[in-house]
């Protein structure tokens, strides 16, 4: 399958294709870092969402020994291309089996885990993202969830479970550190730093004394994030095709915000090959990332675009940028 679309500007360049065969075309050791969520799977078959009918559609996978051959594959390729001792975050979470009369969750995050470590990269402590259990009830109207199991029987109740950001350190020396001289500049959460902290923002002096960036570090180097904005994401309502399920939440803006601020230098390249509505490569950009992402959905490719254009006017080339420095 070829790209069937593409926007290359000089801050980004985005795909309307099958990223496991456009993935093979980036440069090795090309790749700062890399962000995604990818399609959620369950061990007795299918995945937690369907996001079309295309049997490239990882999401698609008929069992799930064939979903973790093929993403298999997406991630030695993103091995290949990442620099040495640098990052790629994945998004996940524990997934609800699936059918009738099955209850229990698959540990998801572990064969992540697992696969990641076998085609060379190391397990860094997952982060659990927090999630409103109201707010997870309503929208999935999950019976486990609901006050009244409480009172009818209250060992078929369990949590909002967590998402998680798994980072992984690609093995070997990573030759450009990420440095930040002087210290985070920008918090992304829901707190407020506190009034009397600003004067310390981008301090030059001692950075043992530069107590702004110090709070926010302090947020960000919790195993916990219970402060990001659940509800800051990029619009993806419009990219819905008639008769799709569900969508699953674009992942928020304060995540992968933090990621790339955290694992990135500016002006290196930022890869998702799971853009759908673009999150991850808008985030990129908006920190002075280069940004990359490659969806197979021809309506969250369009809503990617859309998205991407509120950034600011970019300069459109005829061809590939140099991404990767």
């Amino acid at each position: 399958m070829a790209i069937t679309e593409q926007v290359i500007t000089d801050q980004y360049a985005i795909y309307n294709g099958d990223s496991a065969e456009w993935i093979t075309s980036l440069p090795d050791e090309s790749l700062g870092m890399s962000i995604y969520s990818p399609p959620f799977a369950t061990e007795n078959g299918g995945c937690l969402y369907n996001y079309s009918s295309s049997v490239r559609d990882l999401s698609n996978a008929r069992t799930y020994a064939e979903f973790f051959e093929h993403y298999a594959f997406i991630v030695e390729n993103i091995a290949r291309a990442t620099k040495p001792g640098r990052i790629s975050a994945v998004h996940c979470m524990d997934v609800p089996k699936q059918g009738a009369n099955i209850c229990g969750y698959t540990d998801f995050p572990g064969d992540i885990i697992r696969l990641h470590e076998k085609l060379g990269f190391e397990y860094l402590p997952r982060i659990c993202i927090w999630k409103e259990p109201l707010a997870v009830r309503n929208r999935t109207m999950a019976k486990a969830l609901a006050h009244r199991q409480i009172c009818e029987d209250s060992t078929l109740t369990n949590v909002a479970a967590a998402d998680y950001l798994i980072p992984f350190r690609k093995r070997g020396e990573n030759p450009i550190p990420v440095t930040h001289e002087t210290g985070l500049h920008e918090y992304y959460g829901e707190r407020e730093v506190p009034a009397d902290l600003h004067r310390y923002r981008g301090w030059n002096g001692k950075q043992t004394e530069n107590r702004y960036s110090h709070w926010i570090w302090r947020n960000y180097a919790s195993c916990f994030w219970d402060d990001i904005r659940l509800d800051r994401v990029l619009p993806y309502e419009e990219s819905k095709d008639e008769g799709d399920e569900r969508h699953q939440h674009p992942l928020q803006l304060d995540v992968i915000q933090r990621a790339v601020e955290m694992w990135s230098n500016p002006g290196e390249a930022v890869l998702t090959p799971f853009m759908g509505v673009g999150s991850e490569v808008y985030g990129a950009v908006s920190l002075g990332r280069r940004g990359i992402g490659c969806e197979l959905k021809p309506s969250y490719y369009r809503q990617a675009v859309k998205n991407l254009a509120s950034l600011g006017k970019q300069q459109v080339t005829e061809q590939q940028p140099t991404l990767f420095d």
